[in-house]
């Protein structure tokens, strides 16, 4: 089952790494921090970039929970798995379904989308953002990210998704900067 791990923010690559060094592979199957792939502009170029999803959490894929936390409370920085009382809570099947969906094991960066803006309506052509168009809620284009509200342990949190090269309807192409904030 999926669990969420809680660990100090900007300190998720490193403590992917430790953990799954520390942790045993009997216990933790595996222990990653989800990513989205996006673009920023450095010094007037576009350039490709990986953001957590999630920021401060990692996910640990793991049948005992129990024995998961009994090793992280050993180590010395802080990582803790979430839980509802004395209850580790996993993720549900549809949280899984969608992060699964959006990424594999080894490969844990969620691409960029594209697509185009049409009115007030977001139109995704292409990659794990098509079809999912409901979920959107807001677009930053100087970051080319799309924000999207979904439910994780059991409340509705915000996350970010990259969401780069826009068609304009009318077919000729431009950068998500020039065109979704019209």
């Amino acid at each position: 089952m999926w669990y969420v791990i809680q660990v100090m923010r900007g300190r998720e690559e490193a403590m992917a790494s430790l953990i799954s060094r520390v942790v045993p592979k009997s216990v933790l199957e595996e222990c990653f921090y989800p990513q989205y792939a996006t673009e920023m502009k450095v010094r007037g170029a576009w350039v490709p970039v990986q953001k957590p999803l999630f920021p401060g959490y990692l996910i640990g894929i793991t049948g005992d929970p129990a024995t998961l936390e009994r090793h992280l409370l050993k180590m010395n920085e802080f990582a803790r798995v979430l839980s509802r009382g004395d209850v580790f809570v996993p993720l549900a099947k549809e949280e899984v379904a969608l992060i699964g969906g959006f990424t594999r094991p080894g490969d844990r960066v969620v691409p960029m989308s594209l697509g185009f803006k049409d009115g007030d309506r977001v139109i995704v052509s292409q990659g794990p953002l098509k079809g999912h168009e409901g979920l959107i809620t807001d677009i930053n284009r100087r970051k080319s990210t799309a924000y999207l509200s979904i439910d994780l342990c059991g409340r509705k949190v915000s996350v970010r998704m990259g969401l780069g090269v826009l068609r304009t309807p009318t077919g000729s192409l431009v950068h998500a900067s020039a065109e979704l904030d019209d």
